[in-house]
Order: C-alpha cells, then sequence, then structure tokens
C-alpha cells in the first residue's frame, strides 16, 4: 500500500501535572507533538505507512523528535535539518468549569525559517497516495504557507489527494491572513476537515443558530453549512466535527461527513475526558484511514469519530489506539467493562 505525507511543525511540549495551573508548577512532562506529526502517529498504529515532514534544529531535541515518531513507527527520512531551534508549547489541563490553556513559544523555530529548497515533493510523493496538512502550519510565516502551496500543487500533479484539517490558531494569524492564504490552498484540497469555529473563522461561513461557547449546537444547520462551503471550493468532501462541551471534562462529541449531495452523520458520544489535546487530529487520521481503504461513507465516519472518542481517553496527544479498538466501538462495544 501507498504511503501517507503528512506536513507540519512538531514542537517540545511542556505540560503541567495533573491538573496543576502554570503559576504553580514546579515540574512539568515532556513530550514532542504537533497536529500533522499527531495525524501520521495515529495512522502508523493503524497499519498505514506514513511519512512525516518537518525541519529540525541539528540538536539533542530535534533529534529526540524525531525518535519519538520513529518508535511508533513513522518514517522521518524527508525530515530537513536546520535552524536554531524546536517549537515549544506549554500546555495547562483544565477541569470542570476551568478550561484548558495553551501557550505557544515557536518564533523562529527550524520549521518558521524553513526555505523552499529544503523539501523536494517530488521524491518525497514518489510512493505515496495521500498528502495531509492543517491550517496551523502556512500560519507559521508566509515562507511556510508558500511550502504548503507547492506541495499541495506538487501532489495534484502527482496524483495524491490532498486533505486539510483547518485548525485555525488565534495567537498565530488573524482571521483575514488565514482567508486570504486558505482561500489560495483550498483550490487543491480535495477533504476539508474543520469543525465550526474554524470554518467561521476562515471562511466566514456559521450558522446564527449555533452557540459554539455555550456547547449548543443544531445539528440540521450543519448540512447547509457543508453545502455552502463545497460550493464556494473543489472539495470533493467535507467531514466536520461537532463539540458540545458541558465542562472541561464532560462532552458530547459526533460528526458528519458530506459528499455528492448526501449527508452521513456518526453516533453521539458522551465523553468523560482525561485528555482532549489532539482529539482533533485522531479523527482527522481516522478519516484518512476509512477512505484509504475504501469503507463506505457511513463506515468512514463512524470509524472517524469513534476512533477521536478514543482519544479522549488517552493522556497526551497521541492517539494509542489499534483499529481493533476502534471497530470494537463502532460495533456498540462502549461499556468501558475490563477485558481479562
Amino acid at each position: 500500500m501507498k504511503k501517507v505525507v503528512t506536513f507540519g511543525e512538531i514542537m517540545l511540549k511542556l505540560s503541567t501535572l495533573d491538573h496543576q495551573r502554570f503559576i504553580q508548577a514546579s515540574q512539568m512532562n515532556v513530550e514532542y507533538a504537533g497536529a500533522e506529526a499527531n495525524v501520521a502517529v495515529s495512522l502508523a498504529n493503524f497499519g498505514l505507512p506514513v511519512s512525516y515532514v518537518t525541519k529540525v534544529p541539528e540538536n539533542d531535541f530535534g533529534q529526540a523528535a524525531c525518535n519519538t515518531l520513529k518508535a511508533y513507527g513513522v518514517d522521518t527520512n524527508f525530515v530537513a535539518k536546520g535552524g536554531d531551534r524546536l517549537g515549544i508549547y506549554f500546555a495547562e489541563k483544565g477541569a470542570s468549569q476551568r478550561p484548558s490553556k495553551v501557550v505557544y513559544d515557536r518564533k523562529n523555530s527550524a520549521i518558521a525559517t524553513a526555505e523552499a529548497d529544503d523539501f523536494n515533493w517530488r521524491t518525497i510523493f514518489e510512493d505515496a497516495q495521500w498528502f495531509h496538512f492543517t491550517g496551523i502550519t502556512p500560519a507559521l510565516g508566509p515562507n511556510v504557507a508558500e511550502i504548503c502551496l507547492q506541495a499541495c500543487k506538487q501532489a495534484k500533479k502527482m496524483g495524491l489527494t490532498v486533505s486539510c484539517d483547518l485548525n485555525y490558531r488565534s495567537k498565530l494569524w488573524s482571521r483575514e491572513d488565514a482567508r486570504q492564504t486558505m482561500s489560495r490552498l483550498a483550490e487543491y484540497i480535495d477533504i476539508c476537515i474543520a469543525n465550526e469555529s474554524d470554518i467561521s473563522d476562515v471562511f466566514g461561513i456559521a450558522s446564527e443558530q449555533n452557540d459554539i461557547e455555550h456547547g449548543k449546537l443544531d445539528v440540521e444547520t450543519y448540512d447547509a453549512i457543508a453545502a455552502e462551503l463545497m460550493g464556494k471550493f473543489p472539495f470533493r468532501m467535507v467531514a466536520i466535527t461537532k463539540r458540545e462541551s458541558l465542562s472541561a471534562d464532560d462532552n458530547n462529541w459526533s460528526a458528519s461527513l458530506y459528499m455528492r449531495g448526501e449527508c452521513f452523520h456518526s453516533r453521539r458520544y458522551h465523553i468523560h475526558i482525561v485528555d482532549r489535546i489532539g482529539s482533533g487530529d485522531s479523527f482527522a487520521a481516522g478519516l484518512i484511514f476509512g477512505l484509504v481503504n475504501g469503507y463506505e461513507p457511513q463506515r468512514v465516519i463512524d470509524f472517524a469519530t469513534a476512533a477521536s472518542c478514543l482519544k479522549h481517553s488517552v493522556e497526551g496527544d497521541f492517539n494509542l489506539v489499534s483499529k481493533a479498538e476502534v471497530e470494537s466501538l463502532v460495533n456498540n462495544n462502549y461499556t468501558g467493562r475490563i477485558q481479562r
């Protein structure tokens, strides 16, 4: 089976222990993660060949980031080396009515200062069938946005499917900058993945009937949002995740897939959250896995939503669950009874 290629920034993640606040912390947990790296690890866990592309500094932190991915079976042969530093992000886990918090320290990171010559996309895509990135990556700077555009053009030229999770980050760029850049990239994207906030922030398409901040969603309005999005851009499919936030600890979670004028809706899960960071990436990975394997649309959205549901039960950004575990949840084994 041909490989999937993901492209983005992997960072050093420093998170407070338990539910401590930043101002309390005297120790932090050390991990390496990033949106597209999270997708790559999930796909490798599901058994797909996958390559991760980025740029890291030639120091111990850059090597540790690559070692982490290789430990899960992700190919890092196309990771460029150079630059001054690895980006860092700090995470504080919320509880009850207190939301989680993320602080970035990624300015002038290796990937943010990357140049087009760092990546030979023709070679990278030689034995690939799929290219995935997120809206976080072009937000790192005009140079990285141009690299994303070059990658998309080459991917389409070589017949790859291109997917993108919009993943709008207000701490990285403005809505206007996101709209201009992502509108250019959208011309090359086959499958758009997003939640309603992303679609509203990036493309200005929203429903007045939904109150995202308070977790009140009118599911039927998503059909119209997806239709408008597909009418504006040449997407073959749009996948929308729906999070109803009851508190930092409890959410309802579901998703829908729109294609060829049809809508496919998943089951709605009630989740008691262990860690929600990376949940969108786990959904993207599940979606890609289902489509690559030729699943029927309903099975695709069921698999992706179940995979992401399980991610909420796993500490860290990586979704460390197997295909069999996801299939078990899809098949109604959701009581959480101990397996002996």
